[in-house]
């Protein structure tokens, strides 16, 4: 997690770095207790870890859980009061997998979920402080969480291919290609910016034309929805 301030005299554009943990409290509360003023929260830290489910050891899904959700509202928590005296605002960073999720990538989706329904929250909550609270949701982008050291499909236990290896194959091939393909980085922060300069922004942002695509495929009757998801993923 990086936070950047102003320091007192310095340009606008002049910052700080608070490099902390967001899944350590006593490191969020000692970081963010040097952060003021405060205009603005962009809740960014997050992991992805990919397994099929029945086989993810549940300390995983604990990390997954711990850095993506809870990690977000000890932050949250920590610099609001500061929020509230500038009447900032927060831009929480969510994923169309808050909307859409994919097999193999539960974990994943279920911390997404969990910020699309802390942002509805929030927004009511804090309204009265004059706080807005905007969720951006991209689809693939090219950096490389899928690619860092964590628990990923490629570490899948060997007893595990006979039920999953075939299908675990396919999807990441096709997750390596659209990665290889996603939208830039730069058009995330380019939401971001619209979120944080808006005089009114919109609640959520979606990012990237594969975010578009399966906010759209997500209106489907679900059996419809499955079987179309099914085939682009696995081919039947």
């Amino acid at each position: 997690m990086h936070a950047s301030v102003r320091e007192p005299g310095q340009a606008p554009h002049g910052t700080i770095e608070h490099v902390f943990d967001v899944t350590d409290a006593a490191a969020v509360a000692a970081a963010c207790a040097a952060i003021e003023p405060l205009d603005v929260l962009v809740a960014n830290a997050g992991i992805g870890i990919a397994a099929p489910l029945e086989l993810l050891p549940v300390g995983e899904l604990t990390r997954q859980l711990d850095v993506n959700v809870v990690g977000q509202v000890r932050v949250l928590q920590a610099v609001l009061p500061a929020l509230r005296r500038s009447r900032g605002r927060v831009v929480l960073m969510g994923s169309i997998g808050g909307r859409s999720a994919l097999p193999f990538l539960a974990a994943y989706a279920m911390s997404k979920f969990a910020l699309e329904g802390m942002a509805d929250a929030l927004r009511i909550e804090l309204a009265p402080f004059g706080i807005e609270v905007v969720l951006i949701e991209p689809g693939s982008i090219a950096t490389p969480i899928w690619t860092k050291p964590q628990q990923a499909l490629d570490d899948v236990p060997a007893d595990a291919v006979a039920l999953y290896g075939e299908r675990i194959g396919k999807f990441r091939t096709l997750a390596a290609a659209r990665s290889a393909n996603g939208a830039p980085a730069d058009d995330v922060a380019r939401a971001v910016e619209r979120a944080l300069s808006a005089g009114r922004p919109r609640t959520r942002y979606v990012v990237g034309p594969d975010a578009r695509r399966r906010a759209r495929v997500q209106l489907l009757p679900d059996r419809l929805r499955d079987l179309v998801l099914t085939r682009f993923l696995f081919g039947k």
